[in-house]
């Protein structure tokens, strides 16, 4: 396949290096720096882009794929509060846009089983549930996308939460879901769930330990994507 870049930091050169090991063909690799090169490519010979930018980028980017019949895969969080515009021009143009706010399967595992913690534990009274992820100075959005999407699992599951606050910024109250957002290099990436009573604690953690399990998840649906329409998602993807 031929596959455009869409953002070339750290996940893009991780993803550019592993889609060529697989046999693919790096139709171009756009960042900040050469963006005007978007304005010569032939859209024809681009079988799907994979975008890993930055939240201010990101709208922009997936617009222009879905204006000229480009599959794309996006990774990029802190900007999901737009997430709706892009669905709404996914159906107009028929096209096809996978988002995940992680893309590691180890990863979608771990938010399948923390949906199936927080069903059990919604019929236990006595815990305090809280929510913690770390990751590396150079994220810039907080709480990160996998964090929501875990702070998701949890709301529609534990009934006695109805939102979600990050530590620090938020308004705490009995029905918020606390947040806590550590940066420390060089974590990739940890998120831990974790339910306290004044008897035990139950926790879960994920960790990762590289950028690869992510990189490796965004490829793998880049070759899925082709053909493919509407709004797609790791349910999607991994049948769960």
């Amino acid at each position: 396949m031929n596959i455009l870049i869409l953002g070339y930091g750290k996940m893009g050169k991780i993803i550019s290096e592993l889609a060529e090991s697989r046999g693919h063909t790096i139709a171009a690799k756009i960042n900040i720096d050469n963006r005007e090169k978007l304005l010569t490519l032939d859209p024809s010979k681009i079988d799907v882009a994979i975008e890993f930018s930055q939240p201010e980028a990101a709208i922009e980017n997936i617009k222009w794929a879905l204006e000229r019949g480009i599959p794309i895969v996006s990774g990029t969080t802190g900007w999901i509060s737009k997430k709706p515009e892009i669905n709404r021009l996914t159906l107009e143009k028929n096209g096809a846009f996978f988002y995940a706010s992680n893309f590691s399967i180890g990863v979608n595992i771990f938010f399948k089983v923390n949906e199936l913690l927080a069903k059990l534990m919604n019929e236990t009274k006595g815990y305090q549930v809280s929510l913690e992820e770390i990751h590396h100075t150079e994220k810039k959005d907080a709480p990160s996308g996998t964090a929501i999407t875990l702070a998701q699992g949890i709301l529609k599951n534990y009934k006695s939460l109805k939102e979600w606050h990050l530590v620090g910024e938020g308004e705490e109250n009995s029905q918020s879901l606390a947040i806590t957002a550590k940066r420390i290099d060089p974590a990739p990436g940890t998120h831990i769930v974790k339910y306290s009573s004044p008897i035990d604690d139950i926790e879960i953690t994920h960790t990762a330990h590289s950028r690869q399990g992510f990189a490796l998840g965004a490829v793998l649906v880049a070759e899925w994507i082709p053909g493919k329409k509407g709004v797609l998602s790791m349910d999607d993807f991994l049948l769960f």
